[in-house]
């Protein structure tokens, strides 16, 4: 296991774990926060990056909680590193677990409030987003 692999998994488990726990308690039926809007929500994923980052850095992971962010590595190296691609998919694959790990955390959480919430978008919304307006012009466009 690489250095970081851990850290990574637990940063990125922490960070989906109060990223989309801050969603569910919002969007889902019977919570105590539900309805707090959308200023509650931009704020939890604020803390929640925070402490992800925290929590990776803490394990000795290098806090990127992104496979985004450790490919453009791969293109745009920090001065003075090595590209060693087998140990970048090793943390990866540590992202991907932690987000997965979170994921279930957050679903087991909640787990009373998803027979009693019957909007099919707002259970979607815990874990994925979508466009208030569907466009798909101006919505690719945003996402660029």
């Amino acid at each position: 296991m690489p250095a970081g692999f851990l850290g990574e998994l637990l940063g990125t488990m922490v960070l989906i774990l109060l990223g989309d726990g801050v969603v569910a308690a919002v969007l889902l039926n019977k919570s105590k926060a539900q309805n707090a809007g959308w200023i509650v929500i931009t704020a939890g994923w604020a803390f929640a990056v925070a402490m992800g980052a925290f929590t990776s850095i803490a394990f000795g992971g290098p806090g990127s909680l992104n496979p985004a962010g450790v490919i453009q590595g791969w293109f745009l190296p920090a001065a003075g590193t090595e590209l060693n691609i087998t140990a970048d998919i090793l943390i990866i694959v540590a992202q991907f677990l932690g987000a997965a790990i979170g994921a279930v955390l957050v679903y087991l959480a909640y787990l009373a409030h998803w027979p009693v919430t019957d909007d099919p978008g707002a259970k979607l919304g815990v874990f994925s987003t979508g466009p208030a307006i569907r466009n798909p012009t101006a919505n690719l466009i945003t996402e660029i």
